[in-house]
């Protein structure tokens, strides 16, 4: 395998998206078969339900039964907890990557800044003597 720095870190990226996708996937798979079964919905309308869950939409039809509206709440925590981690587990590597760039760069004017401010100062000593 070569240990090219970025390829290892590409490699990474694309586990979690993975991870990710397959945890989304796993979820949806669930509500669907789950509203499906207990609701005795189309498949359509299963994975239309449960679509609308997991993106925070809200149940976009009314349920008949009691464990249904169950299910719905259990599946809608779980759904958008995992669409929430799958972004940040998909993203946190890259938003970080751009917070330690900008900090950096950030430190950087401020020591150019500093270095102008210092010759300045030392510019008007220099006039005043």
């Amino acid at each position: 395998m070569d240990s090219r720095p970025g390829q290892a870190d590409a490699v990474s990226r694309l586990r979690r998206a993975f991870y990710a996708v397959s945890g989304i996937v796993v979820v949806m798979i669930i509500g669907t078969v789950g509203f499906r079964e207990i609701e005795g919905m189309t498949w359509v309308n299963s994975f239309y339900f449960e679509s609308m869950l997991a993106t925070g939409q809200g149940p976009p039809i009314t349920l008949a039964s009691d464990a249904g509206k169950i299910f719905a709440s259990v599946m809608a925590f779980a759904s958008i907890t995992t669409v929430f981690t799958a972004l940040v587990v998909t993203l946190m590597p890259i938003i970080s990557q751009l917070w330690r760039e900008g900090l950096e760069r950030a430190e950087k004017d401020v020591k150019g800044i500093a270095r102008d401010v210092q010759r300045d100062v030392e510019a008007r000593k220099d006039k005043g003597s």
